[in-house]
């Protein structure tokens, strides 16, 4: 089972990937995570919490609990719909997008390394494979 397993193969692919993405990330005080939530947000319009939840494949409660820290430094800010009160909406501030924009190059590179590791299928085939699975 051990060298078969797709899922114990995902799961260290993905741990692997993710503390890779942690220290490149690491100088502007962001995790590979918090990234992907910002990049999530930059959008014309502000998401629902339960979009940006699906998007990411999170509950909403830890998405919740992942948008404090980043409402805490000031690069999120949590917004009533104004259409539905009950609703709320995830905005990415100035602050957030600026952030977004020194990360990018960072994670760019991040990107193309681990690409380049990525042996016997192509990055897009990988990918699609990926989203079929999720």
């Amino acid at each position: 089972m051990r060298d078969a397993c797709l899922c114990l193969h995902v799961q260290r692919a993905a741990r692997a990937l993710a503390r890779h993405f942690d220290e490149v990330l690491r100088p502007l005080e962001l995790t590979q995570g918090q990234f992907s939530l910002l990049t999530s947000l930059n959008r014309p319009e502000p998401p629902s919490i339960g979009s940006v939840a699906a998007l990411l494949a999170m509950d909403r409660t830890t998405l919740t609990a992942n948008l404090k820290p980043l409402e805490r430094r000031g690069l999120v800010k949590v917004s009533v719909d104004k259409t539905d009160k009950r609703s709320r909406r995830l905005v990415i501030t100035a602050a957030g997008r600026a952030l977004v924009s020194k990360a990018f190059p960072v994670w760019k590179r991040a990107h193309a390394e681990t690409e380049r590791l990525i042996i016997g299928i192509s990055p897009d085939a990988m990918r699609t494979a990926l989203r079929a699975l999720s």
